[in-house]
Formats: structure tokens, C-alpha cells, sequence
């Protein structure tokens, strides 16, 4: 199995610095959040991870075992530092084996897994709000607004040993697997994570709008993510075909020819290209909502604009129906700046459209009635 990967760290809205860390470094993948005052929790998500790469790179030990030398190297440089004591870092790892990952998870970051559909959270926080909601102390809806319910009971380098949670995970074509830090759970929903992942097929692109979104949200805190996207088969790229090459004088012979005009057209071309890859738009294809490359334009039977993006669950006919007035130019093209506004504004749509659904099945019907 292999993957795609995106990945995304920011320092948010409200903090002064980036204490959250991020390894993309195939087969591993891990998402650190430190803690401590001063520096501290910068160094000690820095530490965990350069020790996992380089353990990574010399020793194919256990991954839950690379953790717990983590662990032992960020205790280690606090006891050296006095300025660093105290410090800590959450720490959520996953490595490739095969056609599944082991993951290795020790703090309140976290590891999600879309499949068909559903958003299933691989972790289990290791913080005092979540033990309390497992013996029953508190309800979900309390532990969403304790006061504490960011106060670790598990973390690295703030005891000489740690427990690791470490599990293997079966991938299939089309997983999604998400690895963050809390600056996204605690700024944006699982069903908008779910959301942002299901309709931005590109890694990267998802990793991007996470983030953006936490931040809209408030950016109370530094997010990071790493998203993989399984993808099955040998992925190999297929041969070139061979072209027979001109001879040198057939060349020469032209080249003066059709250097000026070819230059022109190229130029030409380029320049089109390059204003048409950068224009986007919203319309109907097919009888389905898209998102489209180009200008909504037809020039001697040729699409200027083209499909990139088709959503199968909204029907033009329906947006038509129920939304004329608050989308009348669907028909001809919603223009938008970018593929992630587009994506915004299909979400916009999708949530609108369901509002108008639900409103007219509310509305009673017309009866006929006799005086």
C-alpha cells in the first residue's frame, strides 16, 4: 500500500510561538505538542521527534519502543537544562508496515481514520477530563467545558518511563489517516474535520483547510496535522514511448522558418494557459454541482472551462429548485478565487440546500375545502 501525504503546521492566532512539531519522513509520520514554560515545550517536541527520525534511520525497533526513547532523551535534556525542567510533549507516531501502519500514541493529540464514509478516532486521550468521563464522573457534555480538560495524565520526558498505547491498523484504498495536535480538535468538530476531509481528494489540500479552519474557529492554540491517503495498486508510472527523432539538417533547414511564429504561439498559449489555471468557477455538469478549471465559456465547440470536481449528492435540479434566488447564476458559473473557496462555497450549498429541504417539508400543503 502506499500513500499520499499532506501536512500542515501554525502557529495560530493567540500564541507567541510554534511549540507543536511535525515528521513526515515515510515510513514514519508523527504529530508532537509540547509543553513547558520558556522554551521548554518547543525543545521537547523538537527532541522527541529528531530522536524518532533518528532511530527510524538506525534502529528498526519496535515504534512503541522508539517512543519510549523519546521519552527518555526529552527527560534527559531537562534534567540538564534547569530551564527546561518540567517540560513535556504529546506524542502520535505511525508507521508504514505493508498494507497496514502501527501507531504509537502517548498525550491528548490524536490519530483519526475516514473509511466509507465514517470517522473513526484511533486514540484515546490520555488526560484527566477523559478518565473522569470513563468512570462516569462527568458526561460528554460536561468534559467539552471542564475547566481541566487539558491537564495531561500521560505525557513524554516528565517521568524517566512512560506507557505507550500502540496498536496496528489495516489500511484499504481510500483511508484517510489524520495525525494532530489539539489546536484542531479543540477549534473545529469531528463532523467538520470530516467534512474538510471527504471533499478535498488531494492530502495537502486537506492538511491546508484543517488548518485554516481551526484558525477561523479562534486559533486559540498551534495546530498541526498530517494527512495519508492510502492508495492501492503498484502505483508504477508507465513507459515513455519512444518518437523517431528528426534528422540535424531537416532541423536546420526549418528552424528559421517557424522560430518566429512558433515563439509567438507559444507565448500566446503559455499566457492563456496561465490566466485559464488560475480562473475557477461553480456549475452544473451533468446534472451534478462542480467545481470547474477555466471560464464558462464555449469557443467554436470548445469548453474554455472543465469539470475538475464533480459532487453527486447535489443535484442542479434541486439547487435550481430550492435555491434560485440565493444562487441565480449557477446556470452561467458562480465565479470564485481559488479551488479551496470553491470547495467553501460547495459546503455552503450542501448546508443551505438541506435548510430548504427541511423547511418545505414543514410547510403544510394547500388543501381544497367547499362553502
Amino acid at each position: 500500500m502506499k500513500v499520499e501525504i499532506g501536512s500542515a503546521t501554525d502557529i495560530g492566532r493567540v500564541r507567541e510561538r510554534n511549540e507543536d512539531a511535525i515528521l513526515v519522513d515515510p515510513p514514519l509520520f508523527a504529530v508532537a505538542d509540547g509543553m513547558g514554560g520558556h522554551r521548554g515545550g518547543e525543545v521537547a517536541s523538537q527532541v522527541a521527534l529528531e530522536t524518532m527520525e533518528e532511530l527510524e534511520g538506525s534502529d528498526r525497533d519496535t515504534l512503541a519502543e522508539h517512543v519510549r526513547r523519546a521519552n527518555r532523551a526529552v527527560w534527559d535534556r531537562s534534567v540538564d537544562d534547569e530551564q527546561l525542567s518540567g517540560m513535556g510533549t504529546t506524542l502520535t507516531a505511525v508507521r508504514l508496515d505493508g498494507d497496514s501502519v502501527v501507531l504509537a500514541h502517548v498525550g491528548d493529540s490524536r490519530a483519526y481514520l475516514l473509511r466509507n464514509g465514517a470517522l473513526r478516532q484511533l486514540t484515546s486521550d490520555h488526560t484527566l477530563v477523559e478518565r473522569m468521563l470513563r468512570s462516569g464522573e462527568i458526561t460528554e457534555a460536561e468534559a467539552d467545558v471542564h475547566p481541566h480538560k487539558n491537564v495531561l495524565t500521560r505525557a513524554l520526558g516528565t517521568d524517566e518511563q512512560v506507557d505507550v498505547d500502540e496498536e496496528s491498523v489495516a489500511l484499504e484504498d481510500g483511508d484517510r489517516l489524520l495525525l494532530c495536535s489539539d489546536g484542531l480538535t479543540g477549534m473545529v468538530t469531528e463532523e467538520q474535520i470530516q467534512a474538510i476531509l471527504e471533499a478535498s481528494p488531494d492530502p495537502q489540500n486537506a492538511a491546508d483547510r484543517l488548518v485554516r479552519a481551526a484558525n477561523r474557529a479562534g486559533g486559540v492554540d498551534n495546530v498541526s496535522v498530517v494527512v495519508l491517503r492510502a492508495v492501492g495498486g503498484d502505483g508504477g508510472a508507465a513507459a515513455p514511448r519512444r518518437r523517431p527523432r528528426p534528422s540535424g539538417r531537416t532541423v536546420a533547414r526549418w528552424a528559421l522558418r517557424i522560430a518566429i511564429p512558433l515563439l509567438i504561439v507559444a507565448v500566446a498559449l503559455f499566457g492563456a494557459r496561465w490566466y485559464l489555471d488560475r480562473q475557477w468557477y461553480i456549475g452544473p455538469s451533468d446534472g451534478k454541482i462542480a467545481i470547474f478549471q477555466g471560464i464558462p465559456l464555449t469557443i467554436v465547440g470548445y469548453d474554455v472551462g472543465h469539470a475538475v470536481q464533480t459532487f453527486d449528492d447535489l443535484a442542479a435540479s434541486e439547487v435550481d429548485r430550492y435555491l434560485a434566488d440565493q444562487y441565480p447564476t449557477l446556470e452561467d458559473g458562480i465565479p470564485v478565487d481559488s479551488r479551496d473557496e470553491a470547495l467553501d462555497v460547495i459546503e455552503q450549498i450542501r448546508t443551505d440546500l438541506e435548510a430548504a429541504k427541511t423547511t418545505a417539508r414543514k410547510e403544510p400543503k394547500n388543501g381544497g375545502g367547499g362553502g
